[in-house]
C-alpha cells in the first residue's frame, strides 16, 4: 500500500492530499530515510512523521486497504 494511503487509512493524517503534501515537504521518514508518497509500506516499517515541533514515531503492525475508525489504531503502535 502507498505511504500516503496508509497514513490516511490508519488516520495518522486525516486526508490523503495532506499526507501527500507532508511527504513532498520531507516531513515523513521510513526506516530513517526520507520517503515519497509512493513508498510501498510493509509490516515492521518504522514511520516518523513531523507535525510542527512534535515528531510521531510508529511501527506498522498491519496493512489493510480499509478499516473502521475503531480499528484504525490497531494498524500501528506508537514508539517512544
Amino acid at each position: 500500500m502507498r505511504l500516503d494511503k496508509f497514513l490516511k487509512v490508519s488516520r495518522i493524517i486525516k486526508r490523503r492530499t495532506v499526507a501527500n503534501d507532508a511527504c513532498d515537504a520531507e516531513h515523513v521518514f521510513v526506516n530513517g530515510k526520507r520517503a515519497k508518497a509512493s513508498y510501498d509500506v510493509k509490516e515492521g516499517d518504522i514511520l516518523e512523521i513531523t507535525f510542527g515541533q512534535r515528531t510521531l514515531k510508529v511501527r506498522v503492525r498491519n496493512v489493510k486497504e480499509y478499516t473502521t475508525k475503531a480499528e484504525a489504531s490497531e494498524l500501528y503502535e506508537v514508539i517512544l
